[in-house]
């Protein structure tokens, strides 16, 4: 069977990037007994790597690199933002130590509403600088790996895919779920 579009796959991999010194450093790996699972053609992967991976077969190795551009995109210094240190006060109006500081990645919501996902760089008496940017945002990816196994997707993993707030999240409470969880109202 062939990678292709509602296929769901497994896989090993190890993802590298070029460290300072032009040497490959390893930032992720998986295992067999942990392996990297997604739905082709569903959108739980990055185009470029699903268009990588695309036509190859169980038990195939597989070594290719994604320039940023087709990754996570270059690198944008806007992304990074001095905030004040009060918008990350928690309810008892005190800072909110034990979620936010430096390392972190911390919810943050845009002014059209959407919530991205922001690490904290620095916290000072008063501000706290913050990087909107992806982790791997301005950098190469090289993927070496193997595809374990390729099967058809079921139709409930399909509806729990396609599900808008994906299946079981809404906490019983979207009452518009057919997913069949049986999670909703």
């Amino acid at each position: 069977m062939k990678i292709e579009n509602q296929k769901v796959v497994k896989a090993t991999y190890e993802l590298y990037i070029n460290g300072e010194d032009g040497k490959e450093i390893m930032l992720e790996q998986t295992t067999e007994a942990s392996p990297l699972v997604w739905c082709q053609g569903e959108g739980m992967m990055l185009p470029a790597f699903e268009a990588a991976m695309a036509g190859k077969e169980g038990g195939d190795a597989f070594d290719f690199v994604l320039k940023a551009a087709d990754a996570y995109g270059e690198y944008i210094p806007e992304g990074l933002q001095v905030l004040p240190k009060k918008m990350f006060f928690n309810g008892d109006g005190e800072f909110d130590a034990e979620r936010v500081f430096v390392g972190a990645i911390v919810p943050m919501n845009t002014v059209d509403g959407q919530v991205v996902r922001a690490q904290v760089c620095e916290v000072t008496d008063d501000k706290v600088t913050i990087d909107l940017n992806h982790p791997y945002a301005g950098e190469d990816l090289h993927f070496k790996g193997k595809i374990l196994a390729i099967r058809d997707v079921t139709e409930g993993e399909l509806k729990a895919i396609r599900h808008p707030r994906g299946c079981g999240k809404c906490h019983g409470k979207c009452d518009d779920c057919d997913s069949g969880c049986g999670k909703c109202a």
